[in-house]
């Protein structure tokens, strides 16, 4: 199909390798070699060539997906809403791993026991954007701002409060360094501004909330981390500090789906159930046990 050949060669552009598209599709690497084929055989164009141990397109296919590459992810989710739902279909789920980890366990043990049909992967927020657009997943769980969601329902579940970590409360008051997550992913950018405003100085960022909280632990420097995963972790109360008042150090917590979803029965069940579920945590986010 010339679509899925489409499909195939843009994922290629990004991921280099044809085992990381058969991840992506969810098909072998022999599935990705011959779409690639069948495609280069209906244009009569050579698409892709060898790079070291990567692959590399060729400049007639950089032309093509520079002319197609923005309508491709519409055309796909606008299939993906004319295709027939049923109960034993598949139902992708794209989450931010922090927040599936810290708050989505038991709820999806419970509700996978009346709806076995669920698939779940984790991404950082602008590929789930992406993978909801295009109609690979169904409903996305997102953490931090969204940015770049025109034609998608964004709808925030929650405001999750961050604490500091580390072995004594903060001096406060004062310009002080901090470890953060990585503020270049579009999604924690908001940060910056709320660090600032804070009089914290982003000093050392890392790619993963867990990696800041022990470094953080460690006494290295103060790390600014959601509650939700100094919960997950663990970490005793003594070592978690509100930050300064009015910072407003949150990160949202977001539900993004394709305007169509809450027209199909199952989706809008998840939807209205995930609704509930944060709903009930809410409360939880009494930060009176923090110093």
């Amino acid at each position: 199909m010339l679509l899925e050949g489409l499909e195939t060669l843009y994922l290629l552009a990004r991921e280099k390798t044809m085992g990381k598209v058969a991840s992506r599709l969810y098909i072998t690497q022999s599935a990705v070699s011959k779409r690639i084929s069948n495609l280069e055989a209906r244009l009569g164009k050579k698409l892709v060539e060898p790079d070291g141990r990567h692959l590399r397109l060729t400049p007639e296919a950089i032309a093509l997906l520079t002319r197609i590459g923005p309508n491709l992810n519409e055309l796909k989710g606008i299939l993906f809403d004319s295709q027939q739902l049923t109960d034993d279909s598949r139902l992708h789920i794209a989450c931010s791993e922090t927040i599936l980890a810290g708050y989505l366990g038991p709820f999806l043990r419970d509700y996978m026991q009346r709806d076995q049909h669920l698939d779940l992967a984790t991404h950082h927020t602008p590929v789930i954007l992406e993978q909801i657009r295009a109609g690979d997943a169904v409903l996305g769980i997102c953490a931090g701002e969204i940015i770049g969601a025109q034609g998608l329902e964004i709808q925030t579940l929650l405001e999750e409060p961050f604490c500091l970590i580390y072995p004594s409360r903060p001096e406060f008051g004062r310009p002080l360094r901090v470890i953060t997550i990585d503020l270049g992913n579009p999604a924690n950018r908001y940060l910056d501004a709320r660090l600032s405003q804070a009089q914290l100085s982003p000093w050392m960022q890392m790619d993963s909330y867990f990696a800041a909280a022990e470094l953080g632990r460690a006494g290295l420097a103060p790390a600014t981390v959601p509650l939700g995963v100094a919960r997950l972790m663990g970490i005793a109360a003594a070592f978690c500090h509100l930050p300064p008042a009015g910072s407003r150090l949150t990160r949202p917590v977001s539900l993004c789906f394709r305007p169509s979803a809450r027209k199909r029965e199952r989706i809008a069940r998840l939807i209205s159930a995930l609704e509930h579920h944060f709903g009930t945590l809410k409360p939880t986010f009494d930060t009176g046990w923090l110093s």
